[in-house]
């Protein structure tokens, strides 16, 4: 899974992944043979940079085209800003918030985590990545997994990590609770989020 994520992070140029090993860091030039040799093209169309930036997005939160696109029309329909509505609707799944809470290594990871069963909403055991979270919800890791190998760094990873300001981590008990709607996300650096949202207005 990783391999092929970071093949994607190296194709379109920017790590998508969200792990801290992701290969693009190490390789920052096209996969394949001829990679490291060949420039990314500069005369890309409107259109062309706009799905460019929709991919990288879409990608780096593991999303099915259908997916995003509903993600897209149900931030246009909220009030204030379209770019900001989307960020904070991608947040709000169980799968980046797990990530966010740094009880996983990238999103991938969390996705896997949380459909084995391995995480607990306000003490329910829940298995759906796409789970939307709310203020105040609790999530942890459930009692039974804790032992398993999947977390066996945890402790370690843990200790200097800083969670976002809209979640709260306890990482004795590897707790999170959601204080608020996630703002001012490090997922949109260096992305343009308006030709994003202008892609779909097509």
């Amino acid at each position: 899974m990783s391999r092929v994520s970071c093949k994607i992070c190296r194709r379109l140029g920017v790590s998508v992944c969200g792990r801290d090993k992701c290969a693009f860091k190490r390789k920052p030039y096209a996969p394949g043979v001829h990679g490291k040799g060949t420039k990314r093209r500069r005369n890309v169309s409107e259109y062309g940079s706009q799905l460019r930036e929709k991919q990288k997005l879409k990608f780096m939160y593991g999303l099915r085209e259908r997916q995003f696109r509903n993600y897209v029309k149900e931030a246009a329909k909220r009030s204030g800003n379209t770019a900001d509505n989307l960020l904070a609707i991608l947040e709000s799944r169980l799968d980046s918030t797990v990530f966010r809470l740094g009880l996983a290594h990238g999103r991938a990871m969390a996705k896997q985590i949380v459909s084995h069963g391995h995480i607990m909403v306000n003490g329910r055991r829940v298995t759906v990545p796409s789970l939307r979270v709310r203020k105040e919800d609790k999530i942890i890791i459930r009692p039974q997994s804790v032992s398993k190998g999947i977390f066996k760094d945890l402790d370690i990873s843990l200790k200097k990590y800083i969670a976002p300001p809209w979640l709260a981590l306890d990482k004795e008990k590897k707790e999170g609770t959601v204080l608020g709607r996630a703002a001012d996300v490090d997922s949109a650096v260096g992305l343009n989020m308006n030709s994003i949202i202008e892609f779909y207005s097509r």
